[in-house]
């Protein structure tokens, strides 16, 4: 296994180099994994893997039911449905079936549910079915008053993105990746039939590329000379509300979507949490994950309407994220077999659902550039932590205590994150880097109090690894 964060780069030439360790990314680097005769290195600029748009998304689980009928997107999100279900059950990442509820709160939106529910036809999804006011409201008793009427969803699930995001890096990585991490790539050329990529580490050297960069896909594609598509951010800004207010809501309560996307929502979160948001800014800063005034008053002002006892709960959290929005309404994958070369960009909020149907899509165009994938094998299975309310966590497990005492000692008392959680991510496959990336693996500080009571004791357990060589130093085996 090799996973480095400095030094030097391998000299020689990667078989395929993915570039860019978000959910997506990581998805394809796990599929090419299954083709042992590869040689595949997934490479990402910032510290660890889902540092991107994947770490701050609405962690839905989606059917599809809603995206343009006939698109790659459509397509891709109902099979990688599928296929994240099953993958879900068997690695342990936590994932419920809640199913959500499109509330309609005037009469145009009362006469759009007919047609959305036609549209989820159209996208091979039959289970929707319209309920009246009355079995609204008994299914969700704290909605805002004059609902008319709403949209039942039954397959819509909530998700664990974090999990999921490192399931697919640690198996690739587990099964001969290469994962290097701080490594940027700032400039890109091909020469005798291999990409030259010149990154903050040194150079990389690849046969084929694989762009999956993210809000930094367009950049790179124009790096090999491509103007297909621009990414323009779109920043959601989320406030997220302390366990105490989840009783509040059962189902997912999404809006009647609008050209800027699916609209503000309120969703429970498998962590016992509930969710308010996303905002739809397009902004030029790639970088601006920053909240405001203006998007939290505009949150408060929506919630208040759906969900008027929510306001009156505690917020635990303020976070924002960027989607990779263009100006197309369908996903940018393409191939260019000239170049040995595949873009996967524009990939939105849809892109946790869809990253294994991705995957695989991916997988074949690069067979059709000319790659030779060799014999596929299956991956050895990984277990991932469970971070959900909903399955035992580790200090509710006498029996994983009494053969280990270090799970029944608890860390963070706001998740009740164990000693033994923080020990065996720190020693992971992808040790975090430090405390927000152990936050992502165990829950630890993402709790009512951020931190300030456990934030020491976390700090003094990732330095206490890094001094043996363990938690965000290279590993190699």
């Amino acid at each position: 296994m090799t996973v480095t964060r400095r030094g030097p780069l391998p000299s020689a030439a990667y078989d395929v180099v993915v570039v860019g360790a978000g959910v997506v990314g990581c998805a394809i680097a796990r599929a090419l994994a299954r083709h042992p005769g590869l040689r595949v290195a997934l490479v990402e600029a910032q510290d660890d893997i889902g540092q991107g748009t994947s770490k701050a998304n609405t962690a839905i689980l989606h059917t599809g039911f809603d995206a343009v009928p006939g698109s790659l997107e459509a397509r891709l999100v109902r099979d990688g449905a599928r296929l994240l279900s099953a993958y879900a059950a068997e690695s342990g990442i936590p994932v419920e079936p809640v199913g959500a509820l499109l509330v309609a709160w005037d009469e145009e939106q009362l006469a759009a549910l007919p047609r959305l529910a036609e549209k989820a036809e159209r996208n091979e999804y039959w289970e929707t079915g319209l309920i009246g006011p009355a079995e609204l409201y008994e299914r969700e008793p704290h909605l805002g008053p004059s609902a008319l009427a709403a949209l039942h969803v039954p397959g819509e699930s909530i998700v664990c993105p974090w999990t999921t995001t490192l399931a697919y890096a640690t198996q690739a990585v587990r099964h001969g990746v290469d994962l290097h991490l701080n490594c940027q790539v700032r400039k890109a050329s091909r020469h005798d039939g291999v990409h030259v990529l010149d990154t903050g580490r040194g150079t990389l050297r690849a046969r084929r590329l694989v762009n999956a960069a993210g809000l930094h896909a367009d950049a790179l594609d124009r790096l090999l000379g491509h103007d297909d598509f621009t990414v323009t951010p779109r920043r959601g800004q989320l406030l997220v509300f302390d366990k105490l207010a989840r009783d509040l809501v059962r189902h997912i309560l999404l809006p009647v979507p609008t050209a800027l996307g699916k609209g503000v929502l309120v969703a429970p979160t498998v962590y016992g949490n509930v969710l308010l948001g996303p905002t739809a800014e397009d902004l030029d800063d790639k970088r601006d994950t920053g909240s405001t005034a203006d998007g939290l008053a505009v949150l408060r002002d929506k919630g208040r309407r759906i969900l008027p006892a929510l306001l009156d709960e505690e917020v635990t959290a303020v976070y924002a994220g960027l989607r990779a929005a263009t100006e197309y309404d369908d996903y940018r994958i393409s191939a260019h077999p000239d170049q040995a070369y595949v873009t996967v960009g524009g990939i939105r909020s849809t892109g946790l659902t869809a990253s294994l149907a991705i995957a695989s899509y991916v997988t074949e165009m690069l067979a059709d550039t000319g790659l030779d994938l060799g014999p596929a094998e299956e991956l050895e299975p990984v277990r991932m932590p469970n971070l959900g309310e909903a399955f035992p966590r580790p200090y509710q497990r006498p029996e994983l205590i009494a053969a280990d005492p270090e799970y029944g000692s608890l860390v963070c008392h706001c998740e009740r994150v164990s000693r033994g959680e923080i020990r065996d991510a720190l020693a992971g496959t992808i040790p975090p880097s430090g405390p927000d990336g152990l936050r992502r693996r165990t829950r630890a500080r993402a709790g009512r109090c951020q931190g300030f009571y456990c934030g020491a004791a976390v700090r003094a357990l990732i330095e206490e690894r890094m001094d043996e060589g363990g938690g965000g130093c290279e590993r190699r085996a």
